[in-house]
């Protein structure tokens, strides 16, 4: 079966469209019948209590795992089980929350591997190093030169990236996504590990991204990150949407509230 299907006339506001989207593993529902749709241009936020399906939804979206049952439509487009090397081709990259980096690469290897998405030299273009192939490997090193600039970290291009830091391996990592030419950007976690000045710059550097064109979709546990950044955030409990809205109308939903703290107390019924 062909990646995607014909594209379909799609809202010219809307990048990404879920409908019914479910996963089981085993007799684990993991995901059931979650729908969303992301406009293009804003900050997403995915939020939702340990266990909620935040990252099994990331794997469906990009390619890891297929979902049992719904749809997926990117820029118009179904996605029909598609391969993550392909979604890649479409234009949606990740991060991970476990950093998958190539540790003993530099920083500058890494976002060069990231670019290959986007090249066009052959095997035999490679073996030969004809002139276009050297134009190409010679762009790709520029530009991601650009991109480590970009996300802060140019002076660190030919260390390997495990003596980076943890939060410049994270900013490595958004520089290598970002070398794909997304036109959705997923971050999986991007702020784990941060300290309060790290985050700051964190948040200032996706406002950029996004402000560059690129629309963001955010799984995030420091929930104060994710007010203060996301236009609009879709809130999962147990697999299920519970909640979706900007986010002064999801801190005070009060299904939210109970998914994260506990059903609250009846009136009178004591502190």
């Amino acid at each position: 079966m062909s990646a995607e299907a014909p594209a379909r006339r799609a809202d010219a506001g809307t990048i990404l469209e879920v409908e019914g989207l479910s996963k089981r593993f085993g007799g684990l529902v993991a995901l059931s019948e979650v729908h969303f749709s992301i406009r293009r241009g804003e900050i997403y936020g995915l939020i939702g209590p340990n266990g909620a399906g935040k990252t099994t939804l990331f794997n469906v979206l990009t390619g890891i795992y297929r979902q049992d049952a719904g749809s997926i439509r990117f820029e118009g487009a179904l996605l029909a089980h598609p391969t993550p090397d392909r979604i890649a081709a479409l234009g949606i990259a990740r991060t991970f929350q476990n950093i998958r980096l190539f540790a003993n690469l530099s920083a500058l290897e890494n976002v060069m591997i990231g670019r290959h998405v986007r090249t066009h030299a052959g095997v035999v273009g490679a073996i030969l190093r004809t002139r276009r192939t050297r134009a190409e490997e010679a762009a790709i090193e520029r530009r991601a030169r650009e991109l480590l600039a970009y996300v802060g970290i140019e002076k660190r291009g030919n260390e390997l990236a495990r003596h980076l830091s943890y939060g410049d391996q994270r900013r490595l990592e958004i520089a290598r996504s970002l070398a794909t030419d997304p036109r959705l950007l997923a971050l999986d976690e991007p702020a784990a590990g941060m300290n309060a000045t790290e985050k700051l710059e964190l948040r200032k550097l996706l406002g950029a991204i996004r402000a560059d064109g690129t629309t963001l979709l955010i799984i995030e546990h420091d929930v104060r990150l994710v007010m203060g950044l996301c236009d609009r955030v879709l809130v999962l409990d147990y697999g299920r949407n519970i909640a979706e809205g900007e986010p002064r109308a999801i801190q005070r939903d009060p299904r939210v509230i109970e998914a994260y703290l506990g059903k609250a107390p009846e009136r009178g019924a004591g502190a």
